[in-house]
């Protein structure tokens, strides 16, 4: 029986051992850090219909609905207040579903231990070296385990992408400061069906209201690349300097940040716009180790799961690892990567001409993975696909 190692224990490894598990592979996953540590436990993030679609796959989508809250609408309105937009959610695909970062990793990780996969935590991977058909992992603690697959679920600093390809590139800086916090004392109007969204003047600042009436907020200030001594400043500081970014504006985003009574996350928004080297034989990247993709996109978390699903699909129908690995990359690479170009830009998006509208996103939100579905005859017809254009090109 095919054995895997999992790199990480965030939102794409938990997922993928449920999926391996599913497909009848053994998993185990190694996590860095110590079960209560979190690097963004304050952040938040939309599963959007496509997530949720992975997740129903490999039948973990209930516990995650039980513990979020749904958008049903998006009203967007201009530095004045002006209303632009007011666009229904969930037209023929569910609506995004709010859940904090730290409790889904949370469901996840528990549903794999139901499942009976071991989690290891404390367990920071610095090599992995192939013999004999088996590939080891080697951790700082002076321990070691040996498997068939590693698989990186390790983020975007990830060790894994690195032992890959040592000449991988680094995360790219996008230009933008984001920013996530709650606040229960405010007294503006609740929007609690949905997201108002503010084009403001210098930043863009979204918010809705939560079943227990606190109001989930994210900021996005352009801006140079600010050092970790910065980003580590007080949330008293980041609260003034935030607010004071929508101070020019007619909206509500300067109260909501300075009603804010939790820590405030600041993180830099990053990508990897393309990663020329996935895999080899025996080792993958996966979600934000192949393919991190700016938070504006609001698509990291979902594009993610939909990666460990498929994987496991790879190397559930092909006999050889190698050739499992190699189908996962062609499924994927050009979908993940157009995502991540969509969220490329150092700049918000300008505000939408008023009027109703509704979003063309099929080919993101209505992507469907059918587990029963043998994903040698997707590989194929993309193949044939690429056969055709050559034969085509050459007449």
């Amino acid at each position: 029986m095919t054995t895997a190692l999992i790199i990480g224990g965030g939102i794409a490894g938990p997922a993928t051992a449920i999926g391996l598990h599913k497909a009848g592979i053994n998993a185990a996953i190694y996590e860095a850090y110590p079960p209560a540590a979190s690097d963004d436990a304050g952040a938040f993030v939309t599963i959007a219909a496509n997530g949720q679609d992975a997740l129903q796959a490999i039948d973990v989508l209930d516990p995650v609905l039980s513990a979020s809250f749904p958008a049903h609408r998006i009203r967007m309105s201009d530095p004045a207040g002006t209303t632009l937009a007011d666009i229904t959610l969930g037209s023929g695909h569910p609506c995004p579903q709010s859940i904090t970062r730290a409790t889904l990793s949370q469901i996840l990780r528990e549903e794999a231990i139901r499942r009976g996969i071991p989690v290891g935590y404390g367990k920071r991977l610095v090599s992995a070296a192939s013999q004999d058909g088996q590939v080891t992992a080697h951790f700082d603690d002076g321990t070691s385990a040996n498997a068939d697959v590693i698989i990186g679920a390790d983020g975007i600093h990830s060790a894994v992408r690195a032992i890959i390809d040592p000449s991988s590139p680094q995360p790219r800086y996008t230009g933008l400061t984001i920013a996530c916090g709650y606040a229960s004392r405010t007294t503006v109007e609740p929007c609690p069906d949905g997201y108002h969204m503010v084009y403001g003047t210098r930043a863009f600042f979204g918010y809705t209201t939560a079943p227990d009436g606190r109001t989930w907020w994210f900021a996005r200030i352009p801006g140079p690349e600010l050092p970790p001594v910065d980003i580590a400043t007080s949330a008293g500081h980041w609260q003034k300097t935030l607010a004071g970014a929508f101070a020019d504006d007619n909206s509500p985003a300067a109260d909501i940040i300075a009603a804010s009574d939790e820590p405030i996350t600041i993180t830099g928004a990053y990508d990897i716009p393309t990663l020329p080297v996935w895999r080899t034989e025996e080792m993958v990247a996966i979600g934000d180790a192949a393919h991190a993709a700016s938070p504006s996109t609001a698509q990291g978390a979902s594009i993610a799961i939909e990666d460990s699903v498929i994987l496991a699909q790879c190397l559930r129908d092909y006999d050889l690892i190698a050739d499992g690995l190699r189908a996962y990359e062609e499924l994927r690479r050009e979908r993940v990567e157009r995502v991540v170009q969509s969220g490329a830009s150092g700049e918000n998006p300008s505000p939408p001409t008023p009027g109703p509208r509704r979003p063309d996103s099929g080919w993101l939100l209505k992507h469907h993975i059918d587990w029963g579905t043998d994903v040698r005859v997707q590989v194929g017809t993309i193949a044939g696909s690429l056969l055709g254009s050559e034969n085509g090109a050459r007449a």
